[in-house]
This record gives structure tokens, sequence and C-alpha cells, in this order.
């Protein structure tokens, strides 16, 4: 009821808006503050359309270099054999969409708005071959999807008498901190006749939080600290096993 009645809301505080463009989309809140104990979550994301089409949310993470490696068995113990080093690549990456995208989508609007993984490009900092690039590429996103960073929910936007559209964003429990984006697209017989792009800041909340502050802006006084707790730690352990 809650999420219907913010869809009625958004409708009827948007009509004007509607009327000069095709497409407006928000969500349900702009801050998700991760927390200790934090499981993940959901965020509604909602919108109108003034034009009949079908939706596609891309949510796109904070980007960043990755190396990927290789591992090789020497002498009974696995080690790196390789690495390549790609830059610019999506922390999260989730494609959302009104309808299976092989039935609707044309391979050209797929590849030109890099909407699948498939057709994410990923540029290697080190001078590959590239067939090798292409391997390692497709071992970075293996490794994206294994812990749920990297995935596609084909016909979870819900359209509702043409004009209406919602969706739940489903955030996992190991979400990267930072600035997402949620790319909202109208496409129409095939082709992105509009675009609307919505900021989402993940957030570290609580003690957690400050942990992570510290560590990141003062990391030798970190240091330090986590030396003297568990020095402290194991004395207190010490003095108690003295005494049972």
């Amino acid at each position: 009821m809650r999420h219907l009645f913010l869809l009625l809301v958004f409708a009827i505080a948007i009509a004007p808006a509607v009327k000069a463009e095709p497409l407006v989309a928000d969500l349900s809140e702009s801050v998700v503050k991760i927390t200790t104990g934090f499981t993940g979550t959901k965020v509604l994301l909602f919108g109108a359309l003034q034009e009949q089409g079908k939706i596609v949310v891309v949510v796109e993470g904070p980007r960043h270099a990755l190396t990927v490696r290789r591992k090789q068995r020497v002498a009974g113990i696995w080690v790196n054999s390789s690495e390549v080093q790609f830059d610019d690549v999506p922390s999260f990456y989730q494609v959302l969409s009104s309808d299976p995208l092989e039935e609707w989508l044309p391979l050209r609007t797929r590849d030109l708005y890099q909407i699948g993984v498939e057709y994410l490009r990923f540029v290697p900092k080190s001078e590959v071959g590239p067939a090798e690039a292409a391997r390692f590429r497709d071992a970075l996103i293996r490794n994206m999807q294994r812990v749920g960073r990297y995935g596609v929910l084909e016909g979870n936007v819900t359209v509702m008498g043409g004009q209406l559209f919602r969706a739940d964003l489903y955030l996992p429990a190991n979400l990267p901190t930072g600035y997402y984006t949620i790319e909202v697209m109208l496409v129409k017989d095939g082709d992105v006749k509009s675009i609307q792009a919505t900021p989402l800041l993940v957030t570290k909340s609580g003690l957690g939080a400050d942990v992570f502050d510290l560590a990141y802006s003062y990391p030798a006084l970190y240091g330090i600290l986590a030396i003297v707790l568990a020095t402290l730690a194991g004395l207190g352990a010490n003095a108690i096993f003295r005494k049972v």
C-alpha cells in the first residue's frame, strides 16, 4: 500500500512535467546507509511515461581500476602467474527490464548503451592481445557474478496502465559504498527515446563507518590502536585463565 501511495502521489505531482518529458522517474530514498549487521536492502524505483514503450533500468556502482589474476599450480602451490588490470570497471552492475531483453531489444542498441554484462567495455591498462584481454574480461565478469555484484533481472519492471511503472532495486549485503547511477531508458521500436539518470548514495553509518574512516584517513594510527587492543585482549584473556 505504501508503494502504491507513492506512485499515485508521484503521478499527481509530476503531471505537468510529463507533458514536456516522455519519461520521469524517482527513487523512494536517495541514500542507503550500511550499518553493522546490514544484510542488504531494496529501493523502490517509480515513474511515469508520456509515450508507450518498454523500460530498461541500468544500475551502476562507482567505477574503479580492478586487477584480475590468473593462478597456476607450481610444485603443489597455487601462485599468481599473470595479471591484467582494467580501468573504469563498475563495482556494481544490474539491469532490469519490463520484458526479457533477448525478445525485443536489438543487439545494436544493447551494444551502444552497454545493456547487459556481455556488452560492458573494459579497457586493459597493460598491453595484452585481444584474445588474452577477452579471457581476463570474462573472468572478471564471472567473479563479479559469483559475489552477486553483476546481474540481470528481466521482467522485474512493472508497467501499470501503460503510464506508471515501478521496480524494486535489490542491493546485496556486500554493496560497495559511493555514488550509484540509476539510468531509466524508454525504448520504442528498438531505439532509446529518452534516458533519465537518478543518483543514489550508498554510505557507511554508525561504529563501522567510524572505524572505516579511521583506517582510511589515519592508517598508521589505526594500526597502532589495533596492536594495542589486541595486546590488551591477550593480557586480559591470560589473566582470566590464570585465575581459573
